[in-house]
């Protein structure tokens, strides 16, 4: 069951991948995962995963996560092997 989201504002973290994502990111796979769980288990990763067919992956983090969401780009091995060319962090009012 997912997480139920209350009203608020969110910090959200998106990644543009790079051509052929499902090939390339095998050997970081498992380190980038590990990475996400570990934001998941100190409560400041949400909710997280690929968008369309891998072509990019949505983060949703807590209330005031802009650091945690930088923090969280710095030691991802996808971004720290060249496979998040593009990524952007901005705010996300959920209301309902």
């Amino acid at each position: 069951m997912a997480p139920v989201l209350e009203p608020g504002l969110y910090t959200l973290l998106q990644y543009d991948y790079v051509d052929n994502m499902l090939e390339r990111r095998t050997p970081f796979r498992e380190a980038h995962l590990a990475w996400a769980k570990a934001a998941k288990q100190r409560a400041e990763l949400l909710v997280a995963g690929a968008v369309g067919d891998a072509e990019s992956a949505l983060f949703v983090f807590a209330p005031d996560g802009t650091d945690a969401a930088h923090s969280f780009v710095a030691g991802d091995p996808y971004v720290i092997n060249d496979l998040v060319p593009t990524w952007r962090i901005t705010t996300w009012s959920v209301v309902a």
